[in-house]
């Protein structure tokens, strides 16, 4: 029996129910083998009174500090985040307040390994817990984490160290274990591990069907992402607004809603585009199955949840070269295109694919060996790897866990 404690910043819970749902997935999936046993150490940010009590931090200092979700064991004890600091106290506020629950959860059942899933500050935090505990843990990069937290300079020096110090670490592409090699991070240690995808929920559907239940009769383009800017939402409703008749949802809620409708409204383009907001889990297969089309123009990721998604509910995607979509769309042609990020670049990949669109069954063929089941096997022996001691030695990085 394998015992793993994960360390996760990024996990959901009642008042974000989507919040690092991809690290939920993931546990869950670990969790249903019988030779692992997972406790999940998920801690909540919260800033000094009064500033505690107002607007999200006041919900979350109402969570619970230990709760079963979805059959995994949760605890959620609190840390101290300092604003106006730009993150960099973040992992050793967190390593402070998690390593006496760590001890006490350590001394009552031991733990092999402990995992952090996200680079900063999971990263840095997990390397005290584990200098403390006397453990050898394992870093997961997801992208934004490398690609922003590792140009702070503060902040990429706490990873480096983190990062030498790790047994092994994981990439959730080759591309951004490059990109990770390129920071000065060991590449010797650093395994390519794709994400899962659930192949039941997101399967083939009969696109007219999907489509009438979304009340639309027509060319559709759906989006998926945050509403930040760097899901680049502008653009694609820059490069809809050059193609007549196709209409455009974009799932998804942030701070660039407002700015976003504007836009919008001053294209004309409120019969054709429509900002769903938050879309519940259970409604996102039937909105891929509808669509045509899934474009996303990210500025970076490392392998987006949303791209294997749409693939897999056989809908192609249109895509920047970035992080992980070459390694996703090398699988098939169909799957896909990828765009210059510009409006112009997204039309013509968009319109394209609308000319001439390929079978569905081609389209989810890509990514059938992206299950979820899959993805916990390689993390399995990943962890049995390095719990054993072979961490350091053993890992190849050019042996993507892919």
């Amino acid at each position: 029996m394998l015992r793993l404690l994960t360390l996760s910043t990024l996990f959901p819970n009642e008042t974000r129910p989507e919040f690092g749902i991809f690290v939920e997935r993931q546990t869950l999936s670990l969790a249903k083998r019988d030779d692992l046993d997972v406790r999940v150490v998920a801690p909540v940010g919260m800033p000094p009174w009064p500033l505690s009590r107002l607007g999200r931090y006041r919900v979350g200092g109402s969570l619970p500090h230990r709760e079963r979700w979805k059959g995994l064991d949760v605890y959620r004890p609190r840390f101290l985040n300092l604003p106006g600091t730009g993150g960099r106290f973040h992992a050793r506020m967190l390593a402070d307040a998690v390593l006496p629950l760590a001890r006490r959860l350590h001394a009552e059942r031991p733990f092999d390994l402990i995992a952090a899933e996200f680079f900063y500050p999971d990263g840095p935090a997990a390397a005290r817990i584990a200098s403390a505990l006397g453990l050898p843990f394992s870093i997961t990069a997801r992208g934004s984490d490398i690609h922003h937290w590792g140009r702070v300079p503060g902040i990429a020096r706490q990873m480096l160290d983190a990062g030498n110090r790790a047994a092994g670490m994981i990439a959730v592409s080759e591309a951004l274990r490059d990109d990770m090699a390129a920071l000065g991070l060991p590449a010797s240690r650093i395994r390519p591990n794709t994400t899962g995808v659930d192949l039941a929920r997101f399967a083939l559907r009969d696109r007219a069907t999907a489509k009438a239940g979304l009340g639309i009769d027509g060319p559709l383009v759906v989006s998926l992402g945050a509403l930040i800017p760097l899901k680049g939402h502008a653009i694609v409703i820059d490069a809809v607004a050059r193609l007549p008749g196709v209409q455009l949802r974009i799932a998804g809620q942030g701070p660039e809603r407002e700015r976003l409708q504007a836009h919008i409204d001053r294209l004309n383009l409120r019969d054709r585009v429509t900002l769903l907001g938050g879309v519940p889990q259970d409604a996102v297969p039937a909105l891929l199955a509808g669509a045509d089309v899934m474009a996303l123009a990210s500025e970076r990721e490392g392998l987006a949840n949303a791209w294997v998604e749409a693939i897999a509910s056989g809908t192609p995607i249109v895509v920047p070269d970035i992080g992980g979509a070459r390694q996703v769309l090398r699988g098939g042609a169909a799957a896909g295109r990828l765009a210059e990020r510009t409006p112009a670049g997204f039309a013509a990949a968009i319109e394209a694919i609308l000319a001439a669109p390929p079978a569905r069954s081609e389209v989810r063929r890509v990514v059938e060996p992206y299950s979820w089941q899959a993805n916990g096997e390689r993390l399995h022996g990943h962890y049995a790897r390095l719990a054993a001691g072979g961490g350091r030695n053993q890992i190849d990085s050019r042996a993507s866990l892919s």
